[in-house]
């Protein structure tokens, strides 16, 4: 069995470890629950060909060490794809499992989420 290895204040997304299906959901839907994340998974899906962790970093206008962390988790989870180009590493979206997905994620928001108000307090709606 696979140990996770921790960094001071870091969590495990190590998946080689053995999981329940709760636990797999809860990893999984984990990763896409940071605004920062889903932001990347948003402009990485517009973007067949990938783009670098600098230029993603540029598109959120957030430092790189931010953005290098959130694929991480991304990334080990295989929800994006790194691809080496020189020096570069190239990001780009799991296009066989993540691109679907995020085409029902998009037909269900648009279809049950939309007239919902999710960022105010006491609103009416």
């Amino acid at each position: 069995s696979t140990f996770p290895v921790f960094r001071k204040g870091e969590r495990c997304y190590n998946l080689h470890m053995k999981q329940s299906s709760s636990n797999k959901y809860s990893t999984f839907f984990r990763n896409l629950s940071s605004t920062l994340r889903a932001d990347i998974l948003s402009i990485l899906k517009s973007k067949s060909e990938g783009l670098s962790v600098n230029e993603l970093s540029e598109s959120l206008k957030i430092e790189q060490s931010k953005v290098s962390h959130a694929l991480t988790g991304l990334r080990q989870c295989k929800i994006v794809e790194v691809n080496k180009l020189g020096k570069q590493r190239i990001y780009s979206l799991n296009k066989k499992t993540m691109f679907p997905i995020l085409q029902i994620i998009d037909k269900h928001a648009k279809e049950y989420c939309s007239d919902k108000c999710w960022n105010c307090v006491g609103c009416s709606q």
